[in-house]
């Protein structure tokens, strides 16, 4: 018995090509597709599909749609798979895909639909409760994880963290200490062990301060 699927992409080539593949496919039913939100949410309600393939972007706001849609039939459709499909490996998207629970999701780049059996193989797995994630997002992603473990952030304790946000958001030691409920003395210790593991020991402390609070920011990213 053949996947019914819906496909949502708001280009309109691409959305064609998408079309002409699953159509090759005796494991696909292709129910509609659609180009926006609105769109896609009223053909779910309509055709009640196994599966959704659906761009991370598109109309009306052109910014999370997809996720959005992945979301909401988690909530209420749950048996429902979702494909998304993303221009970037961008890992902020997959993990927000992923957050609730991976079953019956699968995150792909959009260059790799052209690869039929690929596609079809994300749709199959999702239609079962599985999950897919593009290596190349994995890559991105295990790249990610080990800059943040190699990062100098990662030698600070919990504490010095917290000092070192305050910092960064311009707070001079009074207002630290006021904000944590720490004493002054303890503020200015914590905040020369933070120089000192950034090794910023050797400069102004207004210039620490400064590039200790870049360090930071730059380890929120």
């Amino acid at each position: 018995m053949a996947i019914r699927v819906v496909l949502a992409e708001d280009n309109y080539l691409l959305r064609e090509g998408i079309r002409q593949l699953l159509e090759t496919s005796d494991e696909i039913e292709l129910l509609e597709s659609c180009s926006d939100l609105p769109a896609l949410e009223h053909a779910i309600e309509e055709h009640n599909p196994a599966v959704v393939i659906t761009d991370i972007r598109m109309p009306p706001t052109g910014t999370d749609e997809g996720l959005r849609a992945a979301e909401r039939l988690r909530a209420e459709r749950p048996e429902v798979g979702v494909v998304v499909l993303s221009q970037y490996a961008e890992p902020e998207y997959a993990l927000a895909l992923l957050e609730k629970g991976a079953s019956g999701r699968a995150y792909l780049l959009k260059e790799r639909v052209s690869d039929i059996d690929q596609l079809v193989g994300a749709v199959r797995e999702v239609a079962r409760g599985g999950s897919v994630i593009d290596p190349r997002v994995v890559e991105v992603l295990v790249a990610a994880r080990s800059a943040v473990r190699d990062s100098p952030i990662a030698q600070l304790t919990p504490r010095e963290r917290d000092v070192l946000q305050q910092v960064a958001m311009g707070k001079n030691n009074a207002g630290i200490a006021a904000a944590l409920f720490l004493t002054e003395r303890a503020v200015e210790k914590h905040i020369n062990a933070i120089f000192s593991k950034l090794e910023l020991s050797e400069e102004p402390d207004v210039h620490r301060r400064v590039k200790a609070a870049l360090v930071y920011l730059s380890s929120q990213h």
